[in-house]
């Protein structure tokens, strides 16, 4: 049982749950949506009993079973204590997103309050308060794409899969839009200046070469290159001593298109050719 990797997949209705069972259905996960609480630790022992081929388990659970937030807790402890191990990822997103998807898909929200659907988020937030603060990850899927989303469940998928290489995941954003949450090391790259005043640039983004070459030529850039490269390769192997398999580099600009893009692009070329297990995301860059 300890060589089952077992990821708990909850949060608010609306989230993008499904989404998230998908992606890890795709790399190999066996996956099981709305599986009632009470019956995961005989379909553990049953699986832990058996002779399967597949080690990872996924399970999706909220308030679709109305005996979810009356034992999870005590249901979750009890299999630890059996030597289980296992990662909840709670995702969430804003009452406006939420309201909006709602309002698209026309779907009957799990948790029915007569003052309507912003009554029935809120109340659903604050019955799941207790296994947010428990959760492994919390991802606000407010402005993720589907695809991003999945991204981002493979990747904590991964954290807990041994791999020789650390896997370094490169990610730009937009201070406006927040700081990714998933967020191991920061930088702040609102020095460089900015193509967005720039005419012909404005409407391009840092994978263009015309930006790349902007944001680029300058001496601080170059500077910033050669001091930043040497920091990372010193911390690195300091980081993987100490057990960590996993890192997240968020680049950030002021709205995630062009300078944060750019440098992230530069981040991705040089960690894939030495390091290899490296992945590249733009999370803000068809927002500004």
């Amino acid at each position: 049982m300890k060589d089952l990797n077992i990821i708990i997949i909850t949060g608010l209705s609306g989230s993008g749950k499904s989404m998230a069972i998908d992606a890890l259905e795709d790399v190999g996960y066996f996956c099981v949506d709305n599986m009632p609480i009470s019956l995961l630790p005989k379909f553990l022992t049953l699986h832990s009993g058996g002779v399967s081929e597949v080690q990872k388990l996924a399970f999706g659970m909220d308030l679709r079973q109305k005996q979810f937030i009356l034992k999870y807790q005590e249901i979750f402890d009890q299999l630890r204590e059996e030597g289980y191990h296992m990662e909840i990822l709670f995702l969430e997103a804003s009452e406006e997103i939420l309201l909006k998807r709602y309002s698209q898909t026309r779907r009957q929200h799990p948790v029915y309050e007569a003052g309507g659907l912003i009554d029935s988020i809120r109340v659903e937030k604050k019955q799941l308060i207790g296994i947010k603060e428990i959760a492994d990850r919390v991802i606000d899927t407010s402005n993720l794409t589907v695809h991003q989303l999945k991204d981002l469940t493979i990747q904590h998928a991964n954290r807990g899969i041994k791999t020789e290489k650390m896997r370094i995941s490169v990610l730009s954003f937009g201070f406006k839009y927040g700081i990714p949450l998933e967020t191991d090391l920061l930088i702040d790259v609102r020095f460089i200046p900015n193509p967005y005043f720039i005419p012909e640039l404005k409407s391009l983004n840092g994978k263009d070469e015309k930006v790349k070459k902007f944001v680029k030529k300058w001496s601080e850039t170059q500077e910033f290159f050669e001091k930043y490269f040497s920091l990372l390769e010193y911390l690195l192997p300091l980081y993987k001593k100490e057990g960590k398999s996993y890192l997240t580099i968020a680049v950030g600009c002021t709205g995630g298109k062009h300078r944060s893009v750019a440098i992230a692009e530069e981040l991705f070329l040089h960690f894939r050719d030495i390091n290899g297990e490296v992945t590249l995301t733009h999370r803000d860059i068809e927002l500004s």
